[in-house]
């Protein structure tokens, strides 16, 4: 059975976009101190971000937690080359990531190489160990390379919204 075809999402107005900004900002916002945010009495307020979470613009919440307090301090990005590129590989490559947890990004691109993985581990001892025990035993991986991160100089999960 084929994907059920989709209305288009409702155009968002001013007020929408301030109401996703300040959630991208603080999730934990009260409906309350939201809609003296954006300059709405609070059941409108509330309708408007529920449109939003059923209309699929708001797609969750969720918590920053410190990555060094959680033996996750490394952070790598590791290019993978697949030694086929068919659609059969693809998908069996994406299950197998599924199943690893210091894969915390994992994005399939154009160019020199198949996969861009971003994964976090507590040190450089545990990459050796991620890498040698689940990296190169993923499917049809013919080659892989890593970039240790240094510095984390930008991070973050919101996306520019420009409300004019």
């Amino acid at each position: 059975m084929g994907a059920m075809a989709q209305s288009p999402p409702a155009r968002l107005d001013r007020t929408d976009l301030t109401i996703l900004r300040e959630l991208q900002n603080d999730g934990r916002l009260s409906n309350l101190e939201l809609s003296k945010r954006v300059n709405l009495s609070a059941t409108p307020c509330l309708n408007r971000v529920k449109r939003l979470e059923r209309d699929g613009f708001i797609t969750g919440y969720g918590a920053f937690v410190d990555p060094e307090k959680l033996d996750a301090a490394l952070m790598v990005f590791v290019e993978i080359v697949l030694d086929r590129t068919t659609e059969h590989v693809f998908e069996e490559f994406k299950r197998a990531i599924s199943d690893i947890p210091e894969i915390v990004e994992c994005h399939m691109l154009s160019g020199g190489f198949d996969y861009l993985i971003k994964a976090r581990v507590r040190d450089m001892a545990a990459y050796r160990e991620f890498l040698g025990t689940s990296l190169v035993s993923l499917p049809s991986v013919r080659e892989s390379h890593t970039y240790v991160v240094m510095e984390e100089v930008k991070c973050t999960t919101a996306i520019p919204i420009h409300v004019t």
